[in-house]
């Protein structure tokens, strides 16, 4: 988590809000992805997504049911959906976000019943340095 946190520190110089994504394969750090919504004009460009398509290049498949996702922000629906879809067994996460959370705060896309595939949730990891650099970016905005 403490890589992510530092992946996520590259958003400050393009104004986008601070959240880091890893993708890790065999004990290594696959792919790396940081939000790029401000700097892409791209309201897909979440970190997540980022990370999501390195490590499926880097691997030469879209299914990564032998990879962790580590965010240092709770997914939302659309990062936990292409989570899911890319088969990811594990998501580690920092701070859980109670406004747009999709791995068990608001929603649960990662569990859902009706899907084919679901994702083992681990959260709070350094949830209070993960939260704090989201509320800092915030506080510097207003």
């Amino acid at each position: 988590m403490r890589t992510a946190l530092e992946v996520a520190a590259g958003a400050a110089s393009t104004d986008d809000v601070p959240i880091g994504a890893l993708v890790i394969h065999d004990g290594e750090v696959l792919a790396t992805g940081v939000n790029r919504r401000e700097a892409d004009d791209d309201p897909t460009a979440h970190a997540e997504v980022q990370a999501l398509q390195q490590a499926a290049r880097r691997l030469g498949r879209w299914r990564l049911d032998d990879c962790t996702l580590v965010v240092t922000l709770e997914p939302c629906a659309m990062c936990a959906g292409a989570s899911v879809l890319a088969r990811i067994p594990r998501i580690v996460l920092g701070a859980w976000d109670p406004k747009a959370g999709a791995c068990g705060s608001v929603m649960d896309v990662v569990r859902h019943p009706a899907l084919n595939h679901w994702t083992e949730v681990h959260g709070g990891v350094l949830e209070e340095e993960c939260g704090e650099a989201i509320r800092e970016f915030f506080r510097a905005q207003r």
